[in-house]
């Protein structure tokens, strides 16, 4: 009996809403307006009209009755009419309910949950790009510094040690530890980004060994546009300081380079002092410092607040860790290079700004990995971002600081994340990560101040159709300048009158620049490392730049 008494589901019905949630199941067919009768929610049915069918069919819930048959459909009935615009309205109002209820869901996240756990550091992060001029001894100092703050075991710089004898290159042994690949070791230059981590009291440190050769010089920017302070090192060997700082070393590239991506601290570190030509000579250390501070003013660093000088011995580690004793230096009065480290002011950073992070690199492991730097904000576990360009609704299923799973980072930090809700394949280097309120400008078209360098020789002549590649943050692609706007007087740094026909070497101007494909951009005002750039015309730099205007992109 109590079967019989159960509804039977008719598979064939016109309509069938199933709402698991509900306390009735709901058969509407599809050609029939709702119910009219006697209780005010229709017109009544005029007399001898034939029953039409079912409108409605209640099983369960609230409703006590079951109706079956009903009135003929009313022709252009202004109560019919009425009836319909209720009816669209409710049906509006549901969806704008759905919405903002869907909107909930996916913004909950950005609540701050400031509960620390024991993953969680409060010690200042920096990542330190070593930049400069090939065999300067960028990858020796990152390798003695790892070896001085206990990263590096004693047995291994023995077997270093064997293995750069071997190869007949005895004051290698210390680069090993950043130079990893054979090939490095072979020619003993750094091709990729070499990365390392040590810490000291007051602060954590990532150690970016850039490539000094200027064959690698895209992968020194993919490295210095992470970094928060540039260690520039300058060989005090006599003839390599000259060879590096004149026309067409790299010592000038770099330091212009770092300065557009973001580094706005430089140590300058005057390396291999120990070296029989020099001996920690004090005229060797001011002729370097004298001759290298009015290009680093013409970079736009303020040398007082920004530069500091510091004389080491990459190789012995002199001066480094502990302050150069004054039987080895008595001239020298500053801080070691530790210490100099840790006494930089801490970086203006928000933790409670929208999430910007920049995709450096990608790869598959059990689901989507992406590694990079936050640029803006704190990136949280299970925390719902955005992915741009894609428009890709994804979810932090783990989060990684260096090797150690944590639960929040904040801005500065270098991360590795988990993503679900989108496929490895579909995320490239220079997409970026951010908060579902305020996702970033994908733009077609920016409008720049530009800094020309050095054109090439046989291209002389910027204007308007010249292509080069851009390097924004952590993207790459082609750009094209469709406008000079102005020419800008660098005394006065005010526009110039009358429109440019073209730009030289060494002028400044606003341009607008059109990308071959949309990338994600901010303004230089808004989020300073994600509006700054350089452009490179045939592997030389040619010009830096920020941007001051956005053209986002048409949405099809």
């Amino acid at each position: 009996e109590g079967d019989a008494a159960k509804p039977r589901l008719d598979a064939s019905a016109a309509s069938f809403n199933f709402n698991p949630s509900a306390s009735a199941f709901e058969f509407k067919p599809r050609t029939v307006t709702p119910v009219a009768g006697d209780d005010g929610r229709g017109p009544t049915p005029p007399p001898g009209a034939p029953p039409a069918k079912a409108a409605s069919l209640s099983i369960g819930g609230p409703a006590k009755a079951v109706t079956i048959g009903g009135p003929a459909k009313a022709k252009a009935s202004e109560d019919d009419a009425e009836g319909d615009e209720a009816a669209a309205a409710a049906s509006a109002a549901k969806v704008e309910k759905v919405a903002a209820k869907v909107a909930e869901v996916v913004i909950e996240d950005e609540v701050v949950d400031d509960v620390d756990d024991d993953t969680f550091d409060r010690r200042e992060h920096l990542n330190l790009v070593f930049i400069g001029h090939v065999d300067a001894g960028k990858s020796t100092i990152g390798g003695q510094i790892l070896f001085l703050s206990g990263m590096v075991d004693d047995r291994v710089i023995q077997k270093y040690e064997r293995e750069a004898k071997e190869k007949n290159r005895d004051s290698w042994y210390m680069a090993y530890i950043m130079d990893t690949s054979e090939e490095e070791r072979a020619k003993g230059k750094t091709v990729e980004v070499g990365r390392a981590h040590f810490e000291t009291e007051k602060k954590r440190y990532t150690v970016l060994d850039a490539p000094g050769h200027k064959n690698y010089v895209p992968n020194m920017i993919a490295g210095t546009a992470q970094a928060d302070v540039g260690v520039l090192v300058i060989s005090a060997r006599k003839g390599e300081f000259e060879t590096g700082f004149d026309k067409g070393g790299q010592t000038r590239e770099h330091a212009q380079l770092a300065k557009t991506l973001g580094v706005t601290k430089l140590v300058v570190v005057v390396n291999k002092m120990d070296d029989p030509s020099v001996e920690w000579a004090k005229e060797r250390y001011d002729e370097i410092e004298k001759k290298i501070t009015p290009f680093l003013k013409q970079c736009g660093y303020k040398i007082d607040a920004d530069v500091t000088f510091v004389p080491i011995s990459g190789l012995t580690g002199a001066n480094m860790q502990k302050k150069v004793g004054s039987d080895v230096c008595s001239w020298y009065e500053g801080k070691s290079f530790f210490d100099t480290l840790d006494d930089l002011e801490p970086l203006p950073r928000d933790p409670n700004a929208l999430v910007r992070l920049p995709v450096m690199d990608k790869y598959n492991e059990a689901g989507a990995m992406v590694m990079g730097k936050i640029e803006s904000g704190t990136v949280r576990m299970g925390q719902t971002l955005m992915l741009m360009p894609n428009k890709a609704g994804v979810k932090v299923a783990a989060l990684f600081r260096d090797e150690v799973e944590c639960t929040k980072c904040l801005p500065g930090e270098n991360v590795r994340l988990k993503l679900t809700g989108v496929q490895e394949s579909d995320i490239q280097p220079g997409f970026v990560l951010c908060s579902v309120k305020e996702p970033i400008h994908i733009c077609e078209e920016i409008e720049c101040q530009l800094a020309l360098l050095e054109l090439l020789e046989h291209n002389s002549v910027f204007t308007k159709g010249y292509k080069a590649v851009i390097h924004i943050h952590t993207a790459t692609e082609e750009v094209e300048v469709t406008k000079l706007v102005s020419e800008i007087d660098t005394k006065l740094r005010k526009p110039k009158e009358g429109k440019p026909k073209f730009l030289k070497s060494g002028s400044l101007g606003n341009v607008r620049l059109r990308f071959a494909q949309p990338v994600c951009v901010e303004k230089f005002a808004d989020y300073a490392q994600l509006g700054r750039f350089t452009l490179r015309d045939e592997g030389r730099t040619i010009a830096i730049g920020k941007v001051t205007r956005l053209k986002p992109k048409s949405s099809d």
